[in-house]
């Protein structure tokens, strides 16, 4: 299967074996660990900046209107999407990022954009006043955040993950923050999970392991808020 590498930098294509793909590996060029994703999938996200940019051409993208409604919140409060592949998951994640007064979503990978009736369904029309915009991964975009003073919060259970509740509690988060949310099924990229300086988990007290995406960032969100204003 082949292959590439998501740092800006790199863009190497190389092949792997395809019991790898969605796994953890280093790219054999610049040395950064990864998560492995097949050419069909990047081609995918090629496919997708295409129609925004045509899009864009015909002046009918929402990417440009700035709508008259805007609400008062600013993109001090932020998430990145990687890899939402359901469309009512990113219309639901609007909803919510507009309720708890998160100013912008960043849509990065496969994760779907307006305008697409099943996100308008569960959006209820949030993304026509909660900013977004695409990139093709999310390398793309976080260290420019980081770079420019935004704490990079990833939603995310690992090895060394707290609970969500505990570093907010121990003021170990700060606004501006960027929150990431990953696949459905592979969580937040190695790539990603690279550039937080936080990564907590929501607790899980039953027998399944982790909540539906647009679940977990509607929760964690509107925590975020009630810590930090």
């Amino acid at each position: 299967m082949l292959t590439r590498c998501p740092n800006p930098k790199c863009k190497l294509v190389f092949e792997i074996g395809g019991e790898r793909e969605g796994k953890n590996g280093p790219c054999p060029q610049c040395g950064q660990v990864i998560t492995f994703r097949s050419l069909a999938v990047l081609k995918e996200v090629e496919r997708q900046q295409e129609r925004l940019h045509a899009a864009r051409l015909d002046r009918s993208s929402r990417v440009e209107r700035v709508p008259e409604t805007r609400p008062t919140h600013t993109a001090r409060f932020s998430a990145l999407l990687e890899d939402i592949r359901s469309l009512w998951n990113v219309g639901s994640m609007f909803r919510s990022a507009d309720g708890a007064g998160f100013g912008k979503l960043y849509l990065c990978g496969i994760t779907g954009c307006p305008p697409r009736k099943e996100i308008a369904k569960t959006s209820l029309g949030a993304e026509d006043v909660v900013e977004w915009e695409h990139a093709a991964g999310a390398l793309d975009v976080l260290p420019a955040l980081a770079a420019s003073g935004v704490t990079i919060l990833a939603l995310e259970k690992t090895e060394t993950s707290i609970p969500l509740r505990d570093a907010l509690a121990r003021e170990m988060i700060r606004a501006p923050l960027c929150m990431l949310v990953g696949n459905e099924v592979s969580g937040v990229s190695a790539e990603a999970l690279a550039c937080a300086q936080q990564v907590c988990h929501l607790p899980m007290r039953g027998a399944k392991t982790s909540l539906n995406a647009a679940v977990a960032f509607g929760i964690a969100a509107y925590m975020v808020r009630e810590f930090i204003e």
